[in-house]
């Protein structure tokens, strides 16, 4: 097989253990190949900076930066590259919508099955979205749902989602934050994905809506 029809795949967990059993998967398979792994979403960052893979194997809950976050910020650097967002969690129906509003391509929980996780790599790297029946399921109910649903804001997203409620510009939150305003209009689209929300004035509508802020 020529080296350009091969797959070029990173996994980002923070056990090792998980990251040695996705290693061992992807060697079975001649159109998959591991180039690269990181233990948190800060790490996954800076080594897609430099790899470029085609395809991330995202982990959710991680120490340092989450996989939602590593997930925007690597959306943002490198378009390209598609993501599928893994987690072993399911109590959070808001979660799959989260996950795709920041950029990732498909969204799985941890037990599939060898063979299919292999196809979704596949078919992510072709631009098709992929869910699991659970992560559906999931996303139907946080749309049907949206009371009771779970934003996953950063710190810092909540500390500008507080401001832009104060009704600051994104000038004036940078100059509050000593931030650049490049970095704050990044989160505030950040915030905007999370949220569903279209503009300004409705997350700050959805944030009083839904008690975001003490």
């Amino acid at each position: 097989m020529d080296e350009e029809d091969v797959i070029r795949v990173m996994v980002v967990d923070d056990h090792l253990v998980v990251r040695q059993g996705f290693a061992l998967f992807l060697s079975a398979f001649g159109d998959l190949k591991l180039v690269g792994e990181a233990k948190d979403g800060a790490e996954a960052v800076q080594v897609c900076a430099e790899l470029k893979p085609d395809v991330v194997l995202m982990d959710i809950v991680m120490p340092v930066m989450n996989g939602l976050d590593a997930i925007a910020a690597i959306r943002k650097a490198q378009p390209d590259i598609k993501m599928i967002a893994l987690t072993s969690f399911s109590e959070d129906n808001q979660l799959v919508q989260n996950a795709l509003s920041a950029g990732a391509v498909g969204f799985l929980f941890k037990d599939i099955s060898v063979a299919d996780l292999a196809n979704a790599i596949r078919l992510t790297y072709a631009g098709i979205p992929v869910l699991s029946p659970e992560a559906t399921r999931m996303l139907i109910h946080s749309k049907g749902q949206r009371d009771s649903q779970s934003y996953h804001l950063s710190e810092r997203e909540l500390e500008v989602l507080a401001l832009l409620v104060r009704g600051l510009s994104n000038q004036e939150i940078a100059d509050h934050l000593s931030v650049s305003r490049s970095t704050i209009k990044f989160h505030v689209s950040s915030i905007l994905g999370k949220l569903g929300a279209s503009s300004r004035t409705e997350a700050v509508s959805i944030a009083h809506q839904h008690k975001l802020l003490p």
